[in-house]
């Protein structure tokens, strides 16, 4: 809830600043332009319903910022996030008086605070409320867009309006201090004859001594009690870090031995920084992203429940129990802890995905396939035609898998593999693969007639294919993670591609395939294998050319006639 009050308060706000700075543009124009503009601007936001929620968003946003300080652990942060912090602290004290000189000027004596007034104190009275009003205008902008885009960066079509939104974010600011300094510059000029700048002192009504006096007696106190508020944060955590520490420490232990005691009421996230532990966290530890979340080892039941806000963030990615997010969680007692993704995981890494993501058992069909005779023919070959001949064929064999609808996996040398059913199951997976079984022989086939002239002998190819149960999951470190699957059904997959080269055929799929294909394979050989650890062995089906294959897309049940073993 305090995030969301946060939140909502700093957008309403940000929408007054982008009405406002729209408004300075129009001085660009005409000094007439930007008055007009101001009577539209004055006429919403001084309206009872507008000034409410002004106000209010802005009492609320400041005091959620004390208490946001107060209840960190720790005062170690990522450098946007401290950058944020500050210029976020440094709002109040350069905005009050620009505040009390300009609204409470006005509704309490009746100051003008059209741009004709505030522009001849700021660059023919003060010229120096004037430069701390053009640095205002940078803070404010600053600190509002790095919330949004450390808000928003974490949905998934963000990264596509992005380079809008940056040029939107400069473009913004630059204009409505151009507008101020353009209308700024023509006060100047005129305030050079002594009979209109004597006209205007006369007609317009500026603040006296007294008031004037006023208003700085009023934002001293201000200042003063923005100043306490710091004071009260900080004393309020030396306080409660005091009391966490006669309560007693708690121990963190990471994979690589390191350990970390901290106070109780530490957060997880809070304990790996405050022990120089890389940890992910995109959001900041908000509880947006997930990237920080940990697998708990020993000590987990003395941890308190997920809140539901946690829990909600755990579901959406298919964590597993025995996960939680670390900027949430605030362990009670000693705990062993395993960080779940690199410390340097990006945004769109961050991104929600699919739970298996994160590991699980999934029955799927496995695809390997292999040039036959190509490290012979790459001898008499240039690199360059190498490179070219291989791109080709990944080329055609990746189309073939993807228009089948299954995943590829790796290319390994001048061999593929691809998965199919991860999310349509065993069944679908079986049809899709052997699908793209033969959709690969049939691009082989049209890069062999491309390539006739650039081959001595056509490119041959060997497939083998089966379905198990396996582990799929993003695996690896740092760019070369993917989705891959491990287990013994993976090792079948490819001990049948290479067993194409002892039958001589272009394929061979494994009876459990065809099965779930309904495949009709009564035309093809069957064999009885050995597969190392799996008893009994495995039967296969031979399949010379994989463009004889007919597979009825639709069918779910076994067409496979039974075959026995030799």
């Amino acid at each position: 809830m305090v995030r969301r009050l946060r939140l909502c308060s700093g957008l309403f706000l940000l929408a007054f600043v982008l009405s406002h700075f729209a408004n300075h543009a129009l001085g660009i124009l005409s000094l007439e332009w930007l008055e007009a503009g101001r009577r539209v601007f004055i006429a919403f936001w001084r309206s009872a319903p507008a000034s409410i929620l002004f106000y209010g968003s802005l009492i609320l946003h400041v005091s959620l910022a004390f208490w946001a300080l107060y209840q960190r652990r720790r005062l170690k942060m990522a450098p946007w996030e401290f950058w944020q912090t500050a210029l976020g602290f440094a709002i109040p004290p350069l905005l009050v008086g620009h505040i009390l000189g300009t609204r409470f000027l006005y509704e309490v004596f009746g100051v003008q605070d059209n741009y004709l007034a505030e522009l001849m104190i700021f660059f023919v009275f003060r010229p120096d409320y004037g430069i701390k009003q053009f640095i205002t205008i940078g803070v404010v902008w600053i600190h509002g867009c790095l919330g949004i885009h450390f808000w928003l960066r974490l949905k998934p079509w963000y990264p596509r309006v992005m380079p809008i939104a940056a040029a939107l974010a400069l473009l913004i600011p630059v204009l409505a201090a151009i507008g101020i300094f353009v209308a700024g510059r023509q006060i100047q000029v005129l305030a050079q004859d002594p009979f209109w700048l004597k006209e205007v002192q006369a007609t317009v009504q500026f603040a006296n001594s007294s008031q004037v006096a006023e208003a700085m007696w009023l934002q001293n106190a201000i200042l003063w009690g923005l100043g306490a508020l710091l004071v009260v944060a900080l004393l309020g955590r030396v306080i409660r870090r005091t009391v966490d520490r006669m309560r007693g420490l708690v121990h963190l232990t990471y994979p690589d031995g390191q350990r970390v005691s901290v106070v109780q009421g530490t957060t997880i996230l809070e304990a790996s920084r405050s022990g120089g532990i890389a940890h992910a966290s995109v959001c900041g530890g908000r509880g947006r992203c997930s990237t920080c979340r940990v697998r708990i080892g020993a000590g987990a039941q003395g941890l308190p429940e997920p809140s539901p806000e946690e829990k909600r963030v755990l579901d959406r990615v298919g964590a597993p129990p025995n996960q939680r997010l670390a900027c949430q969680t605030r362990p009670q007692a000693d705990l062993e802890v395993t960080p779940m993704l690199p410390a340097s995981v990006s945004p769109r890494q961050s991104a929600d995905g699919p739970g298996y993501l994160q590991g699980q058992e999934r029955e799927i069909a496995i695809l390997f396939a292999d040039l036959r005779g190509f490290t012979t023919l790459a001898e008499h070959k240039l690199p360059y035609d190498v490179v070219f001949i291989l791109n080709r064929y990944f080329a055609a064999m990746g189309a073939a898998v993807e228009s089948s609808g299954g995943r590829l996996d790796k290319f390994i040398g001048d061999g593929v593999m691809a998965l199919f059913g991860i999310e349509g199951g065993p069944e679908a997976g079986s049809r899709n693969a052997l699908s793209a079984a033969r959709a690969m022989a049939e691009r082989l086939a049209e890069l062999n007639r491309a390539l006739a002239n650039d081959l001595q002998t056509p490119l041959r190819i060997g497939i083998g294919i089966h379905v198990g149960p396996v582990i799929v999951g993003e695996m690896g470190y740092g760019s070369a993670t993917s989705v891959t699957a491990i287990g013994d059904a993976v090792n079948t997959a490819s001990r049948l591609e290479t067993m194409t080269k002892e039958f001589g055929a272009q394929l061979v799929v494994s009876d459990p395939v065809a099965e779930l294909a309904g495949l009709d394979a009564k035309d093809f050989t069957s064999h009885h294998i050995e597969v190392r650890g799996r008893e009994g062995g495995l039967m296969v089906r031979v399949v010379e050319q994989a463009t004889d294959l007919a597979i009825d897309e639709t069918a779910t049940t076994s067409k496979v006639e039974p075959a026995e073993a030799p």
